[in-house]
């Protein structure tokens, strides 16, 4: 493995993001609205939005896909001063999607963020936040993960590698495998360490050095016709230069799975202002839901 070499000392001062919207069964989601911890009605975009200025974003790209521009600024409300869009023309894959911002992210490191996913820190620092800071430490890219349980292995790309010594959130990365079968997963991603039936998956968030795009770009020609993946690029990474995965403190929730946004909207709510009055409408509810058993 080769060590990242900084071009000078502010490689790692990471002020541009990348937040890819594109996809066909993704694009909507962004959209859904919220309440948030404050009490706040917003979308889930504006969200996602505050989760990358909380880290010290100051330039944000948005991946869309043709004709989303207006929908997704008018519902980015005040923080669509911050946006920049670009069009993904063709659905070839998130890795292509990706690809699409390479001039905007030129060669600076950059945080990335999915739109399908929403997340509640565990410390005082949100996760974007945490990340950036680790990778500033490092020097070098840094992904987060969220140790998974087994039968969510078809919803994201996992990793493989080994704790770095004194840390029990940090690894060094060693493989990466979108979406792996259980046995894929057994074969080659078993994590010293973690409980049994549990993999380090994707958390939706990533630091990334500009070698990402290099490589995005260099794996296109094989790629044919087929969807470019983000994974590849980062398998490949791994080989090229320092890669760790880091477990932030919190946890994320995936909009984009039945049930997705109902579970993200209550976790918001009982983590937020309204926590008390959020627990006894759900007490309410489970009581009449028991009052109406019993009658039948």
């Amino acid at each position: 493995m080769q060590a990242f070499v900084a071009d000078n000392v502010d490689m790692m001062n990471v002020r541009k993001a990348v937040i890819t919207a594109a996809g066909r069964a993704q694009r909507g989601l962004p959209l859904q609205t919220l309440v948030d911890r404050d009490g706040q009605t917003k979308s889930a975009l504006q969200i996602i939005i505050q989760e990358a200025t909380s880290a010290g974003i100051e330039e944000i790209a948005v991946v869309v896909a043709p004709g989303d521009q207006k929908l997704y600024t008018d519902s980015a409300g005040p923080e669509a001063r911050l946006l920049q869009f670009v069009e993904q023309r063709e659905p070839r894959g998130y890795g292509h999607a990706m690809l699409c911002a390479k001039e905007f992210v030129g060669r600076e490191s950059f945080l990335h963020l999915v739109s399908d996913h929403l997340y509640l820190s565990r410390s005082n620092k949100r996760c974007a936040q945490q990340l950036v800071e680790m990778a500033r430490s490092e020097q070098c890219s840094v992904s987060a993960v969220q140790a998974t349980r087994e039968s969510m292995l078809p919803y994201y790309g996992t990793v493989g590698g080994r704790r770095v010594q004194g840390r029990n959130d940090l690894y060094e990365v060693d493989t990466v495998v979108e979406k792996p079968t259980p046995t894929e997963a057994e074969q080659k991603l078993i994590v010293p360490g973690l409980r049994a039936g549990h993999y380090l998956c994707f958390f939706g968030v990533h630091v990334l050095t500009p070698a990402v795009m290099d490589l995005l770009s260099e794996l296109v020609p094989a790629a044919g016709g087929k969807p470019l993946q983000l994974s590849s690029a980062l398998a490949k990474l791994a080989d090229r230069e320092k890669f760790l995965a880091m477990e932030v403190a919190g946890v994320r929730h995936n909009i984009g799975v039945k049930y997705g946004l109902l579970t993200a909207q209550l976790a918001l709510a009982l983590d937020g202002n309204d926590r008390e009055d959020i627990l006894a409408q759900l007490v309410e509810l489970m009581a009449m839901r028991k009052s109406s058993s019993e009658l039948r």
